[in-house]
């Protein structure tokens, strides 16, 4: 065997080692792909990922099959994730709570929020709602904080339970306005819609999914949005910063995978979630629910979620509060 075989054979065989990885990828998806949804279905984040569900189906000729894995606040089913192989084959429909909050309200978290899984694509913003119960003296969030000046510890506020989205809400606006209510909370968020409809609680920060239907049968009264910018769905009605600049808090869901996802599939997973993103079908029927639909790249959700994680993690850290 002359030299320049050898050479030749070797050269070969290093080829034939750097292709088989990318042809195992090129071949994904090979069998079906199991999207958790880790709370239960029939909310807004399952309804969207049911529409991820189907588009991703038609889009990679594999069944794409959502798992509810509920409880614990999103931690059991969001655990089940990061602990699966990074091959694609296991996603999640996560939201800012399960990897912005979780890690700073627990204190034994099966997860890190943002070293343990790999960033898809934001998917969408949730309109959230500041109402209060129409015994309320007041038709705006001026009115209203004027009234809980002058009536200190008397108004109460509903959340969907210790350390929730609910809560942080209301404990950020008792901060920015220097006002104190009481905080009763409950086993869940449609609990704690229908305490604040029959009165039993004044006040309640929620998903416009949740509130909306009753203010318009004016059983609740919309006061403010808590985005950084008015919702395009309900363009009169103001923000919370506009009364007290500096007060935001977004909610988002996201498409997350195990960490260490090969960049090749975190791409593709990206490209088809966005083309489903787009059809208009599908921004329609999130838009009668509230949601706006968004586009990220990997890298653009990676750095909202790693700016979040800093900003709620010392948001709740400063105001004391805990799920525990």
């Amino acid at each position: 065997m002359t030299l320049r075989f050898k050479r030749l054979l070797r050269a070969c065989a290093l080829g034939l080692a750097l292709a088989a990885p990318a042809a195992s990828h090129a071949a994904w998806p090979e069998k079906p792909i199991t999207l958790i949804v880790p709370w239960a279905a029939g909310g807004s984040t399952d309804i969207l990922a049911r529409v991820l569900s189907e588009g991703l189906t038609q889009s990679l000729g594999q069944s794409v099959i959502v798992e509810n894995r509920s409880g614990a606040s999103g931690n059991i089913g969001t655990t089940f994730v990061a602990r699966a192989k990074p091959d694609g084959y296991t996603l999640l429909v996560g939201s800012m709570s399960t990897h912005t909050m979780n890690q700073a309200l627990y204190s034994n978290m099966p997860f890190d929020g943002v070293k343990d899984f790999t960033p898809i694509a934001e998917l969408a913003l949730v309109t959230n709602t500041m109402v209060v119960h129409p015994s309320v003296p007041a038709s705006n969030l001026k009115e209203f904080i004027a009234y809980l000046k002058a009536h200190p510890d008397t108004v109460t506020y509903a959340s969907a339970g210790q350390g929730s989205t609910n809560h942080l809400s209301a404990a950020l606006f008792e901060k920015a306005a220097g006002v104190k209510m009481t905080h009763i909370p409950y086993r869940g968020g449609a609990p704690a819609v229908l305490d604040t409809v029959a009165g039993r609680t004044q006040v309640l920060f929620s998903a416009g999914t949740q509130t909306l239907p009753h203010v318009q049968t004016h059983k609740l009264k919309l006061l403010a949005v808590t985005e950084e910018s008015r919702s395009p769905f309900l363009p009169d009605v103001p923000t919370v910063a506009e009364t007290l600049p500096g007060y935001e808090l977004s909610v988002w869901y996201g498409a997350f995978g195990p960490a260490g996802m090969p960049p090749e599939l975190t791409a593709r997973l990206n490209r088809e979630i966005n083309l489903i993103l787009k059809r208009p079908d599908v921004i329609k029927k999130m838009a009668d629910m509230g949601v706006l639909l968004t586009e990220t790249t990997p890298e653009q959700f990676s750095q909202i979620l790693a700016r979040d994680a800093d900003k709620y993690g010392k948001l709740i850290k400063e105001l004391g509060i805990t799920a525990e």
